[in-house]
């Protein structure tokens, strides 16, 4: 099965390695990089199709998430874990803020 690079618009991400380096801490902290993360390797990430790039020839899928995204497959493990996460801080700093917090009453 070959896939075409045109049929996979992927031109609006920007992956970790363009990112400076000193906002590389942003990518990791960002609820969206991790969603984004997930949802590619899971559903592309352990195929080995071969994909046709204009002016490079043909490489596999999983080899190009990896070089150009950097995106792994053995990563999702860590991603379901951080969107757990994500939830229970969400959850506790509401729970805190309802709690603690003094809203004014009428």
């Amino acid at each position: 099965m070959k896939v075409h690079s045109s049929k996979i618009n992927l031109e609006f991400l920007l992956c970790l390695q363009q990112i400076p380096i000193w906002w590389r801490w942003y990518y990791w902290a960002s609820p969206v990089a991790w969603t984004l993360y997930g949802l590619v390797t899971s559903q592309v990430g352990d195929k080995n199709a071969n994909l046709i790039l204009p002016g490079y020839g043909t490489m596999p899928l999983k080899k190009f998430l990896k070089d150009d995204f950097g995106f792994e497959y053995d990563f999702l493990l860590a991603v379901a874990a951080a969107h757990v996460s994500w939830v229970l801080l969400f959850f506790f700093v509401f729970a805190y803020g309802i709690k603690f917090l003094n809203f004014p009453r009428r």
